[in-house]
């Protein structure tokens, strides 16, 4: 008897393709008919798997958000490392953050998997602060809020600005300086 073809395989080429689609181009500029032809799969089989467009950009989210979690566990405790180890994630993978930049300019609306990411880790840094190894002086949410601002301040900044880093701002010295910047301002804005 003839086993059903597995699909878990070429729904994890599904899931590859549509992220780098999306990462590439957006929710908008995104084609199905690409994100199918890339993973070598159907273009019946998104719908089948996904539904639509915008729940495949959603499936994608979700997906990369726990490959997030898995690679940088969040330490609310050292908070500094945390932000070092990110920064550098974010420097191997940076599609991750054309995603996010993406979602952020697409769908501005709050999602249930980017709650469900973030809920623990307000719920940490509260406890770390309740336990005194992070400063009170803030909102849980807020704290967070601008850890993660400093993580992508870098990628994030004007050309122009980065230019006046006297050097190319992307090479393994000058990131490995501000790397060093951005541990200090987090322990800085953490410090109890």
């Amino acid at each position: 008897m003839d086993m059903p073809p597995d699909s878990t395989a070429t729904k994890a080429r599904l899931l590859e393709a549509a992220f780098g689609e999306f990462a590439q181009y957006g929710l908008a500029g995104a084609r199905i008919d690409r994100i199918a032809q890339n993973a070598e799969a159907n273009k019946r089989l998104i719908y089948v798997y996904y539904g639509n467009k915008d729940q495949l950009f959603d499936a994608v989210l979700a997906q990369r958000l726990g490959v997030l979690a898995d690679a940088v566990p969040f330490t609310a405790d050292d908070l500094p490392a945390y932000a070092g180890a990110l920064f550098d994630h974010l420097l191997d993978q940076p599609a991750l953050l054309r995603l996010a930049t993406w979602r952020q300019l697409e769908r501005p609306g709050t999602s249930s998997a980017e709650a469900d990411a973030y809920r623990p880790k307000v719920e940490a840094v509260a406890d770390a602060q309740r336990r005194g190894t992070v400063t009170a002086d803030m909102e849980p949410a807020d704290l967070l809020a601008l850890v993660l601002s400093q993580i992508t301040a870098w990628f994030a900044a004007s050309s122009a600005l980065r230019a006046l880093a006297h050097d190319d701002a992307f090479a393994p010295a000058r990131l490995e300086r501000h790397r060093t910047a951005l541990t200090t301002a987090v322990r800085s804005l953490t410090r109890p």
